[in-house]
């Protein structure tokens, strides 16, 4: 039950996007609706999915399909309509947009994508990235500026990470628009040259119930580690909501998340008897130009998330994790082949395979699988196949064992985790 032509050439997308552009088809199989991005490539439960699958989506040409129908927000029944009554306009929530067709060109495109950051990512996180992402969407000369790049370099994280490394602070308006005028090769030399690398610590706080009731001891693998900072597992002591757990560093920070629902809280940190890590460009902690890089990657006005990280960097001075340089596609056996006999071996990643181009997902779920590893995903909804959210499906991850056990809804940044296994 395919509609339209084949997508895929330019229906893949990296960063804060899960979809570029889509052609969507309307239809009803087994009471769902079907999204269509040519053949054989089709995400079915719309419903479940919320908003998040097309939040980010930039242009969505509705296509006339036996039975018209038009996913509704998670919970509500598909919500049939007369074709003859569509008419462009913005979307709301879980509902599809309807904007132009690809004669819009990366300009229009870069311009939806900045609006998505600020109303779903930004706001409620950080005003000051809320309220920039917002006027460069308003900004041709940074939206032109924004289009120019590659298109796996156009996420609002990367360009006002790279604006601060030049400013030594986070840009406003002005500020970004000297910097595009002034010293634009210097810009796109640092977006080039660096990569979206959140090495968020407290993101260990939703990892640990998960690692806890498995096997011990661990022996632990993390695909695109950055710094390595969520390694460390086992070094940080943890609060949830007046639940206590002391780590194995007693330097190390005190990460806090507010527990929901039947959270297995453990009464010790998992013992850890190997570690690694694996990223394209690995950063070094006791690098200054990349620590200098990972603080540009926090986003202003985010609570104590600039102490924790600090605080983080010198864990991991005192006992530096081994980040090896490698491509999750191609060097990930070779890594597992070195984890110790006797550890229940465990690969694991948080906001990565979002990166991932979306046709590459499937080599590396194949490769997991074929380690006999346990499997530990953290991404947003839409990005690991078949794994669907429960409720609004905006500002959450989800955590889930083997790509088929969802085991809980997460905060991207750790605040919060609400288990539901």
């Amino acid at each position: 039950m395919t509609y339209g032509r084949d997508l895929r050439p330019w229906a893949v997308n990296y960063g804060h996007q899960i979809l570029r552009r889509v052609l969507v088809a309307h239809a009803h199989q087994d009471g769902k609706q079907a999204l269509i991005l040519g053949p054989a490539i089709e995400v079915r439960e719309i419903r479940a999915l919320g908003p998040t699958l097309f939040q980010r989506a930039t242009a969505v040409r509705r296509l006339p399909a036996p039975g018209p129908c038009r996913p509704g927000p998670p919970g509500r029944p598909c919500q049939v309509r007369d074709p003859a009554r569509r008419r462009a306009g913005p979307a709301g929530p879980g509902s599809v947009p309807v904007v132009a067709t690809a004669a819009d060109g990366p300009a229009a495109e870069v311009a939806e994508d900045y609006r998505a950051f600020a109303r779903w990512e930004a706001r409620g996180r950080s005003p000051v990235y809320e309220s920039l992402a917002g006027s460069v969407a308003d900004d041709a000369g940074l939206v032109g500026f924004v289009a120019s790049l590659p298109p796996t370099k156009r996420q609002p994280n990367l360009l006002f990470a790279a604006a601060r490394y030049l400013l030594g602070a986070p840009p406003g308006l002005t500020e970004l628009r000297d910097l595009v005028s002034q010293s634009r090769a210097e810009l796109t030399e640092v977006i080039l040259n660096r990569r979206t690398q959140t090495n968020e610590p407290a993101r260990c706080a939703t990892l640990l119930p998960a690692l806890a009731q498995l096997p011990q001891p661990l022996a632990l693998i993390e695909v695109g580690a950055s710094a390595g900072l969520t390694l460390l597992v086992d070094k940080y002591s943890y609060e949830y909501g007046g639940h206590r757990l002391p780590g194995r560093d007693p330097l190390a920070p005190t990460l806090r998340c507010a527990p929901r629902g039947p959270v297995p809280l453990p009464a010790e940190v998992p013992q850890i008897a190997w570690r690694a890590g694996l990223d394209l460009n690995p950063l070094d902690v006791n690098d200054a130009d990349d620590v200098r890089w990972l603080s540009c990657l926090v986003w202003p006005g985010e609570g104590d998330r600039e102490q924790r990280l600090a605080a983080a960097l010198a864990v991991a001075r005192r006992d530096p994790p081994v980040v090896h340089r490698g491509d999750l596609l191609t060097d990930l056996p070779a890594l597992a082949a070195q984890a110790p006999t006797g550890a229940t071996l465990v690969v694991y990643h948080t906001s990565v395979l979002a990166y991932v181009a979306a046709g590459e997902r499937g080599k590396f779920i194949a490769a997991v699988r074929d380690l006999g590893a346990v499997w530990l995903s953290n991404e947003g909804p839409g990005v690991v196949p078949g794994l669907t959210a429960v409720g609004p499906a905006a500002g959450q991850s989800l955590l889930a064992r083997d790509g088929r056990t969802l085991l809980a809804c997460t905060d991207p940044h750790g605040a919060w985790l609400h288990w539901l296994a």
